[in-house]
């Protein structure tokens, strides 16, 4: 597919570090990258204006919710998500397959596909590979994702063999169905912590990742240290002239540890989830802001912050406008907590090319608390 390709510029001598280049016809992508989440094609509460402010390369959208509402019929009608939404840099759709399987409450799944209902209804729907093909066809997003099934932490080795077996036979229709040369299949490696099933993923999607491929299966109630160990398997076993996207994963410190891995893409909604509730990254954990202790704090949410949140307005102020439920609060840490992801993953890439990312890693990990939610 000529509208795509993906070139890596620097390797990490001592982790699985990539820095690249991934060219799709909405504009070029520097990896590693963190993606901003539109699910509703909208990163709530933030304008274009907003994301191109903080360096957004790439945001992404939902399949499942999109077909919900407004209907993908709409989008295809006003041209498109990228003129639906006003935007004109690269976008990417979940095929929403997980959403399919976490919130619907009834769901029956066989070879042929999912039927559902609506959570926002309770309207019956069926969802094939091919219709999933369809609706992400009509939305045009550059890269678009194969229709899989996502199984939960702790499920059964059962249930992931399952789950395997539907998403080789749904990526094979998926790659059938999927017929314009303006978007990229990325096919979905599952198979929960088994490395065996997750081996035996990397070999199904292998023929059918013309230019990146997608971890799912993470994330989704597992320790990290478990999640890092999956990746620290996958690594060597993934195509490596090709973009890995770690699906749904959004801490600083996952980030960091995911990129040492050798994955080039993420996204996830915490950042503007946690942002809605009043907390805020910073590099060395996260600060509660609508605690009482920042009622007099006159300081930016992070002294070396270069967010327009933290240009312009105090911790004392963002944590007023959270307490009294104005919106502006949960748009200013919006700002800053997008902001403080796509500045790391901006300045993992600068350590990958100038040769001290393992340090930099190190140094970002053993400041970085976990457990820390005041300072």
């Amino acid at each position: 597919m000529s509208n795509f390709s993906y070139e890596i510029i620097k390797e990490c001598k001592h982790t699985g570090a990539r820095a690249g280049i991934l060219h799709t016809p909405h504009g070029d992508i520097e990896t590693p990258i963190f993606m901003p989440v539109g699910t509703q094609a909208t990163v709530k509460g933030l304008k274009p204006e907003d994301l191109e402010n903080i360096e957004a390369q790439i945001i992404l959208s939902n399949t499942y919710h999109l077909f919900l509402r407004p209907g993908h019929e709409i989008v295809k009608q006003a041209g498109g998500l990228h003129k639906f939404m006003n935007w004109n840099k690269p976008i990417l759709t979940d095929s929403g397959g997980f959403q399919v399987f976490s919130l619907s409450n009834l769901r029956k799944i066989n070879d042929d596909g999912v039927e559902f209902r609506s959570h926002l209804s309770g309207e019956k729907h069926f969802i094939t590979p091919e219709k999933d093909m369809e609706i992400q066809e009509a939305l045009g997003a550059d890269i678009i994702m194969a229709f899989d099934q996502c199984t939960p932490a702790g499920c059964s080795l059962q249930e992931a063999i399952e789950a395997r077996r539907v998403t080789k036979l749904w990526l094979e229709r998926c790659f059938k169905a999927h017929k314009t040369d303006t978007q990229m299949l990325f096919p979905i490696v599952q198979g929960n912590i088994f490395k065996e099933l997750r081996e035996q993923c990397v070999k199904d999607c292998a023929p059918f990742a013309k230019c990146g491929i997608a971890i799912g299966g993470l994330s989704v109630g597992e320790e990290k240290s478990v999640m890092y160990d999956i990746l620290d398997f996958l690594n060597p076993l993934l195509p490596k002239e090709q973009p890995r996207y770690l699906m749904g994963v959004g801490s600083p410190d996952c980030l960091v540890e995911g990129y040492a891995r050798g994955v080039d893409m993420m996204d996830c909604v915490l950042p503007t989830r946690i942002a809605r509730n009043g907390t805020a990254f910073t590099k060395k954990g996260k600060l509660v802001i609508k605690n009482a202790v920042y009622k007099d704090d006159f300081r930016p949410i992070e002294d070396d912050c270069d967010c327009y949140t933290c240009k312009h307005f105090t911790r004392a102020y963002i944590r007023h406008l959270i307490n009294a439920d104005e919106m502006l609060g949960a748009q200013l840490l919006s700002i800053h907590n997008l902001r403080s992801l796509l500045k790391l993953a901006k300045d993992c890439r600068k350590a990958i090319l100038g040769d001290y990312f393992k340090d930099f890693k190190d140094d970002y990990i053993a400041n970085y608390d976990t457990s820390k939610s005041r300072f």
